[in-house]
């Protein structure tokens, strides 16, 4: 679950990106996130992996929890604890380059010293719930743009995820690409993972409708199902 309750981001250049926000997204949503440029999207990102911090606050305490995860509290060291119960999909992929389909999932379970028997039995798991059975030894370069967006879902799903944040994952992509995007992502979110996606595409969340949560000028000026 993710609650969010009197919570301010100002930083230290005195931009003020987020303005008293409560907010609570409970276990198995798929919630998108709308809103302009600059209106405080990534620093809600980037408070729920506690990139960033909320401001301490004398007149109201603020609260910031992630899948069981105290934030305010949390002390540097148990940041990468919660950062393994949440899956990332970026717009530009990130994928590294020389490593093939299975080396880039692989990577994420490998670097949190997974065994390696179940890393040869997770990484085929994945790399089939995305489609990618013929792909598993190309390079990113050999792949398309919806390929290589494939590939960075399955790297953020095959560690069991409690949460995926998918920040834009189809600004790069054309339509019809896009809408196989957030299909799988929904597919996703049925066997009960919580998703929340950032995307300037209101075509899409037209679409595909459920919850929407609209962030102006660092507040929530809208939530709602459409």
């Amino acid at each position: 679950m993710v609650e969010l309750k009197n919570v301010s981001v100002t930083y230290d250049n005195g931009v003020s990106a987020l303005k008293d926000v409560s907010l609570k997204i409970n276990d198995g949503e798929f919630v998108f996130f709308v809103g302009k440029n600059g209106a405080g999207k990534s620093t809600l990102i980037k408070l729920l992996i506690r990139d960033v911090k909320a401001d301490e606050r004398a007149d109201l305490v603020p609260v910031v929890r992630v899948n069981g995860f105290d934030l305010m509290k949390m002390k540097q060291r148990e940041v990468p604890k919660l950062r393994q119960t949440i899956g990332f999909v970026f717009q530009d992929y990130k994928l590294i380059g020389n490593m093939n389909v299975y080396d880039n999932i692989a990577f994420v379970l490998r670097s949190i010293d997974a065994p390696t028997r179940y890393i040869r039995k997770r990484v085929p798991q994945v790399i089939g719930l995305m489609g990618l059975q013929k792909k598993a030894k190309c390079f990113p370069n050999e792949l398309s743009g919806g390929e290589q967006q494939r590939v960075a879902i399955a790297r953020a799903l095959v560690n069991n995820p409690q949460l995926i944040i998918a920040d834009e994952p189809t600004g790069n992509l054309d339509p019809r690409t896009s809408e196989e995007i957030v299909r799988i992502l929904h597919e996703i979110n049925e066997r009960g993972t919580t998703v929340l996606m950032v995307t300037h595409q209101l075509e899409l969340v037209k679409d595909f409708g459920g919850r929407v949560v609209k962030i102006s000028g660092g507040v929530i000026d809208c939530d709602d199902h459409v």
